[in-house]
Order: C-alpha cells, then sequence, then structure tokens
C-alpha cells in the first residue's frame, strides 16, 4: 500500500527544476499519488500541464480566497473535462487577514460559485478554511449536495458537524509543538474521513521545519498520525489511501 499526498502544489515555482527529483522522492518513501490544488486561474493551465505530464499526478480547478479578484468561471469550466482533473478548489474563505466586510461578502461569493460548480459536475470540493469556521459552515451547511475534503483542518469542533460529507486533510502542522488543538481533536476524527497532505511547498513537519517541504513528507504525518491513533503505519497508510480513493473518483 502506498500514500497519497492530497494537497500538494507542485505547480509552485520552486519546483521548477526539481520536479522529477521531488517526485522520485516521494515515490521512494511510499507516497505514490499526488493532487494539485488549483489555487489560481493564472496558474491552472501550468498545473493543468504538469498532470498530463506525469502519469501519478492529478489536480483540482479553484480559485483561493486571495486570488479571487482573477475569478472566472468560464475559465474555470475549461478545464472540467479533462481526466486529470478530478475536483473543484482549493476554494473557501480566509479572514486571516482581516479583510473587510466588502472582500468578505466578495469571498463568500466566489467560494459559493465553487460549490454550485461541484455540485453541478458532481465532483469534490476542496476547501480552505482560515478563521472563518462559523460563516464556512453555515455556507456548506445550506448546500446539502456539498462534499469534500477540508484541507488542513483547522481543529474546529464546529467543522466536526460536516463529516457525513466531508473528509479531513492533515498534514504537517500535526507534528508542530503548539498543534495542541488538531492532536486533541484528531481522535475524534471518524477514521473513514482522515486524508494526508502536506500541503508542499508549505508547512513542512517537524524535524525539517524551514526547509522547502516535498510530497515525501507524508510519512511523517502518517507516523504522527499512527502515534496519536495507536495505529501501526500501514494501518493509517491503507485507511487514508482507501479514503483518498473513495473521494476521489477519478484517481487511478
Amino acid at each position: 500500500m502506498y500514500i497519497i499526498d492530497t494537497h500538494t502544489h507542485l505547480d509552485d515555482d520552486r519546483y521548477d527544476d526539481i520536479l522529477d527529483e521531488v517526485l522520485t522522492n516521494a515515490s521512494n518513501d511510499g507516497v505514490k499519488l499526488h493532487i494539485i490544488p488549483g489555487a489560481d486561474i493564472k496558474t491552472l493551465k501550468k498545473a493543468s500541464n504538469i498532470a498530463n505530464k506525469y502519469d501519478n499526478v492529478y489536480y483540482a480547478a479553484g480559485v483561493h480566497p486571495y486570488d479571487i479578484t482573477d475569478f472566472n468561471l468560464d475559465y474555470l469550466k475549461s478545464f472540467l473535462d479533462d481526466k486529470k482533473c478530478i475536483a473543484i478548489g482549493e476554494c473557501g474563505l480566509d479572514y486571516y487577514r482581516s479583510p473587510s466586510e466588502e472582500e468578505k461578502v466578495l469571498q463568500k461569493e466566489v467560494f459559493i460559485k465553487q460549490i454550485e460548480l461541484s455540485i453541478e459536475k458532481k465532483l469534490p470540493l476542496i476547501i480552505h478554511i482560515r478563521d472563518a469556521s462559523a460563516d464556512s459552515l453555515e455556507i456548506l451547511k445550506s448546500y446539502k449536495e456539498a462534499f469534500g475534503v477540508l484541507h488542513c483542518f483547522n481543529a474546529s469542533p464546529i467543522l466536526l458537524e460536516l463529516s457525513d460529507r466531508f473528509y479531513y486533510g492533515i498534514g504537517g502542522v500535526l507534528t508542530f509543538k503548539n498543534a495542541k488543538n488538531l492532536v486533541e481533536i484528531l481522535p475524534k476524527i471518524r477514521l473513514d474521513r482522515l486524508l494526508i497532505e502536506t500541503d508542499s511547498p508549505y508547512l513542512t513537519p517537524h524535524p525539517f521545519r524551514g526547509t522547502l517541504n516535498e510530497p515525501k513528507y507524508c510519512t511523517l504525518v502518517a507516523q504522527k498520525m499512527a502515534e496519536l491513533l495507536n495505529k501501526s503505519i500501514e494501518e493509517i497508510t491503507e485507511l487514508t489511501t482507501n479514503n483518498a480513493k473513495n473521494l476521489f473518483k477519478g484517481l487511478i
């Protein structure tokens, strides 16, 4: 059994000259499949090109809440007939930078458009939520057909209400010394709703914080998850991989 990195920004410029090496390193460490979340309209074509070059790389088409000024629904739709495009996102709400009320309204509008697109196309959502759990929950509860993953799960207990339709992406933050809330809530997440991710090149796990994150570090997340849940790493690998395949139907 192998690990699936369900959220890795392989289209980041920092990988341009080392992508073959990064993917080889991951494969050697048992991380065999990768999903690039679409975050910016301007880089979607690059994500598509990478996914169509490598058999074991897939991608999602979406717009991150920080990049909504470039949102273009028709352009987003143009990627959805590609078999390597298996989800909508990364989309959601992010109030970390204290946006104005007007900016919050725009974030919600763009988020809702992507939710509606995912329902129309029956594709899972990859959702980003930061300092916006209550508003995100309210929106997602109003769209009963929406499903997907809460990427980089922020350990908000109220979001566990969504576990009938949503998975929870767990990454390198779980290994951080200040991850008390995530460590405490992890056992409360249904085992059939856990996914592993890196969010690379960001959020590199301990003990490599401060260096470039890579999909190969999924193994460190799996090890920490196994330790906290009193499972073997083989059990964690199997259940998270099966979960990813259950959610992302396009994975082969």
